[in-house]
């Protein structure tokens, strides 16, 4: 895993990385392509599936999410008991040492020295392979496109698409680099390649890791909602299965399961389901009177609910981000995420806007200082989302909160100040105006760069031309041919209004009507 790609220098800036991204054409194409693709079909499918009823779907997801975290005490209480009772043995894990820790506890007790993994955000987030690693654990990403990160010694770009900045030929050269296949550019042959190297991997393997698209309080249940095998061979064949599991990821019932199940899908991939949802309830069960041996399944299942500054996230202005299901739907929607070239100009494991709003409460502000800039505010992300997170309101939020430290640099500060007091006068406001007039008229027939941090506007767009007419030359104008056309005063909204019904104009407090 590329130590820079996740874990930049501190404070990190996603200006220092953009500019290179949105120069290289080949990525810009890789990633819009993907991610247009995947947002026309989620829009198509959920269409399809719910018509009109999709908003009411998304907001009674939301609020199932809300209940739970209302009440996250009670039902991750209710979660230990039952997958206790089930045979499964639950840790906490306040953060990303204490969870790499218990892992690597139970990796040497039971003296794994082959670990195979399936695609967790969660993983990634503590930074559990590189950990396993460094103490002798030989580990795999079993996820295809993760396993292709991994042999480039790459970081996933997407939540859901891992190698979404990838495309086939490199695909090909890594194989042919590390595995010595033969190179081929065939996605089914790739495939059956990866197959080949790692099935001979899962039997070998001691360990076998996962995270979790959902716990059920109520049955002790982990659920995994995957398309690839590899997952189900990864929580089945290895003796010890470990998953690191965010603590909210908890819903209350099975019987709420079905919603999120309904919407995940079709919000990631646009698929109605996925093609593995697999339900995991205690390790494999000895034979008894009443039910024979289970065929299949760990000896130990161990689940680690993990906190990592999620805890800090309950406070009412930001519990909403904790509905997050990882869908990666507003990745999918949101323009920025596409101009700058993917997930890794974020500089963080979560990227798009779900990333920009959670890694500054997660990682702190000070070392994200700019990501919740990295939006246009078009609301995209927030129609997109399947569990109704108002994201352009967080991300606001955190703008707000970022200027009230004085985080931000002075001269950008500065220059908030100015149009702040421009802004808060008409007349002022008029005469900003009309000088930006006259210097841009000065630059008429000049495609130049702007000076000074202004040239981030003209590096890759044309020095803007002001129009023949000012907005409000061009309104009085209009207002005074409408008034030549009709022969008098010209009549607006609640005048024109009330002169249909036949209505007198409302008395002004001097007596005279409005």
């Amino acid at each position: 895993m590329s130590e820079g790609l996740l874990f930049p220098p501190l404070p990190h800036r996603i200006e220092s990385r953009a500019p290179a991204a949105a120069r290289d054409i080949s990525l810009q194409q890789f990633v819009r392509h993907a991610t247009v693709t995947k947002d026309t079909g989620r829009v198509d499918a959920c269409r399809a599936a719910f018509g009109v009823r999709y908003d009411d779907l998304r907001r009674h997801a939301g609020a199932i999410k809300s209940h739970t975290l209302d009440h996250l005490d009670l039902y991750l209480e209710t979660f230990e008991a039952a997958a206790t009772r089930a045979g499964a043995t639950v840790h906490w894990a306040a953060d990303a040492d204490s969870a790499n820790r218990i892992c690597l506890d139970i990796a040497r007790r039971v003296n794994a020295k082959v670990c195979v993994k399936s695609k967790s955000m969660a993983t990634e987030e503590i930074r559990l392979l590189p950990a396993l690693e460094a103490a002798g654990v030989r580990t795999i990403e079993t996820d295809l496109g993760e396993f292709i990160v991994q042999l480039d010694g790459d970081a996933p770009s997407h939540i859901v698409t891992p190698m979404i900045h990838k495309n086939r030929a490199s695909v090909a050269r890594a194989f042919v680099r590390d595995l010595g296949a033969p190179y081929t550019e065939d996605p089914g042959e790739l495939t059956m390649i990866a197959r080949d190297h790692m099935r001979r991997l899962f039997a070998r393997a001691g360990l076998g890791v996962s995270g979790g698209n959902f716990l059920i309080a109520d049955t002790g249940t982990l659920v995994l909602c995957t398309n690839e095998g590899n997952a189900d061979l990864t929580v089945s064949l290895p003796p010890v299965h470990v998953a690191v599991v965010g603590i909210e990821k908890l819903i209350p019932t099975m019987a709420d399961l079905p919603v999120f199940l309904k919407l995940l899908a079709r919000s990631a991939t646009a698929q109605p389901i996925t093609i593995y949802t697999t339900c995991i309830t205690g390790p494999r069960r000895a034979s008894s009177t009443n039910a024979p041996a289970d065929a299949d399944g760990p000896r130990e299942l161990h689940i680690i609910l993990l906190d990592n500054g999620r805890s800090q996230l309950l406070r009412e202005p930001t519990r909403e981000l904790l509905r997050c299901i990882r869908c990666g739907a507003c990745l999918n929607a949101c323009p920025v995420y596409k101009a700058v070239g993917g997930g890794h100009a974020y500089g963080s494991v979560y990227s798009g806007p779900i990333g920009a709003a959670i890694t500054p409460h997660l990682r702190g502000l000070h070392n994200y200082p700019d990501l919740a800039t990295a939006s246009s505010l078009c609301g995209a992300c927030f129609h997109a989302c399947p569990v109704h997170i108002d994201l352009p309101a967080q991300l606001i939020a955190l703008r707000e909160k970022s200027a009230r430290r004085k985080i931000s640099p002075a001269p950008e500060r500065a220059v908030m100040r100015l149009w702040r007091w421009i802004m808060q006068s008409p007349l002022r406001y008029q005469l900003a105006a009309r000088l930006a007039r006259i210097a841009l008229s000065r630059l008429d027939g000049m495609d130049i760069p702007l000076p000074g941090p202004l040239g981030a506007w003209t590096s890759c767009r044309a020095t803007p031309r002001p129009g023949a007419l000012d907005f409000r030359a061009w309104w009085s104008t209009r207002e005074q041919s409408r008034i030549g056309a009709s022969g008098g005063p010209v009549v607006h909204g609640e005048q024109k209004a009330r002169a249909r019904a036949g209505e007198s104009p409302p008395a002004r407090k001097d007596g005279g009507v409005a």
